[in-house]
């Protein structure tokens, strides 16, 4: 399996996004802007069910926390919505005649007795693929994209490598660093530039 890579340039972000609304694919960029805000993995993200975005009646908004039973770890995953996935949210689930709570939120049109099924995880990356090509994104990219897209982007803010590594589940700082793509030339970039 050939390794992908983060997207390092927000403005390929933003162009993707761009893309899948003015297609209004609301779907597609709820599940773009989930992966890369919060860091779940594909399997997670594609399990979602409508439920988990519901509190009675109401839509979750941002601020609200959503907690999320990782199929891999069986961990509880715990995060606030930010404002891009409130609005990716919003949007996707205006665009829906019915929500029943517990229809997936990335449903396919297949049904398996009569109910609605998630997108595969090869569905996930044939729509994240295209919409990277679209952009000139060419090279390296998978579902896993957006986790690792969720990593690198929290160490370019500045974020402790302790922190991510907590949020990614890893081991070591290491496999950490190694898992968001930071590279050796980046890493000789910061030698340059501290210059004492």
């Amino acid at each position: 399996m050939k390794e992908v890579q983060p997207i390092r340039d927000t403005k390929k972000i933003d162009a993707m996004k761009s893309i899948m609304k003015g297609e209004s694919n609301y779907r597609d960029l709820l599940l773009f802007t989930l992966g890369i805000n919060t860091g779940l993995r594909i399997s997670d993200i594609l399990a979602l069910k409508w439920s988990s975005f519901l509190n009675g009646s109401k839509l979750l908004k941002a601020g609200d926390q959503l907690n999320v039973v990782e199929i891999k770890t069986k961990k509880v995953k715990t995060f606030v919505i930010n404002k891009s996935v409130a609005e990716a949210l919003k949007l996707y689930y205006d665009s829906l005649d019915s929500v029943p709570p517990e229809d997936p939120v990335f449903s396919s049109r297949k049904t398996a007795d009569g109910t609605l099924k998630p997108i595969t995880r090869i569905a996930a990356w044939q729509m994240l693929n295209r919409y990277a090509n679209m952009v000139g994104l060419d090279d390296g990219i998978g579902t896993h994209t957006l986790r690792k897209t969720f990593g690198y982007h929290l160490y370019k803010k500045g974020v402790a490598l302790e922190y991510i590594q907590k949020m990614l589940n890893h081991s070591s700082p290491a496999i950490t660093l190694r898992y968001i793509g930071i590279t050796q030339e980046q890493l000789n970039d910061i030698y340059v530039e501290l210059n004492l």
